[in-house]
């Protein structure tokens, strides 16, 4: 954490808040919490104007808050897919439309943590897949209408993170998955992520792939779109109990 940085975290448990600032070391960080359900319009709103009411200003959004699901699309509760945009998408909508007059007043960034199921397609994760790509239309379009503005838009995309999203991943009928279908000990870890996205922020790039699997997918879906289909699709059916078997 830079040194006299100022700090809003905001979250749905406000307990994960409060063992966030008890575990690290926050000495020379102002931070506020503000318990915080992105899906929700007018906790947005909140959240921006109690980061207003502290410190007078935003220079950087970072919207990252999200959920995921697992299951074959004919099989998909469609209340699903709309619970997944309504926070990943819709989240992302509201919390950079109240921020953006004050970013636009700093000439701040914006920041949009997206995946490399927003560049390609995953099976089993139709919702996941269509927020994030909705995701990179929003941003884009921000990102254009602003070019004069000098408005910072980053379009982060990681791999596969370790973290508890696919544990409460969303089954078929909307509950949560339980266990995640990957070894998350071989992932790269949420810190690394969030220090790669500060890095390429404070660079002010456009966009940031960040592991070479990644890297590999997006370049090789530009030209032979048809090969990564099969392979994306081989990779996927060998998660552990993968809906495509």
């Amino acid at each position: 954490m830079s040194k006299n940085a100022k700090v809003v975290m905001a979250s749905r448990n406000k307990a994960v808040l409060d063992e966030i600032i008890n575990k690290y070391n926050f000495k020379d960080t102002d931070i506020l919490t503000v318990e915080t359900d992105v899906s929700k319009e007018e906790d947005c709103k909140k959240l921006i104007d109690a980061t207003i009411n502290k410190f007078g200003s935003i220079d950087i959004l970072i919207n990252n808050a999200g959920i995921s699901m697992r299951a074959l699309f004919e099989d998909l509760n469609i209340d699903v897919i709309k619970r997944v945009m309504d926070v990943n998408f819709w989240g992302t909508v509201y919390c950079t439309k109240y921020a953006l007059p004050y970013l636009l007043n700093s000439k701040g960034s914006v920041v949009g943590v997206s995946s490399i199921a927003g560049v390609k397609g995953l099976p089993c994760r139709t919702g996941y897949s269509a927020s994030k790509f909705a995701i990179q239309g929003l941003l884009e379009v921000i990102r254009i209408e602003n070019m004069k503005n000098n408005l910072h838009v980053l379009i982060a995309y990681p791999g596969f993170t370790a973290s508890n999203i696919r544990n409460v991943a969303l089954s078929k009928d909307g509950s949560a998955q339980g266990e995640s279908p990957l070894d998350e000990s071989k992932l790269m870890t949420s810190e690394e992520v969030a220090k790669r996205i500060i890095k390429a922020t404070i660079k002010r790039k456009r966009s940031l792939v960040m592991t070479s699997q990644g890297k590999m997918t997006v370049l090789l879906n530009k030209f032979f779109p048809k090969l990564v289909d099969k392979l994306v699709y081989n990779h996927m059916a060998k998660e552990p109990n993968s809906p495509l078997k």
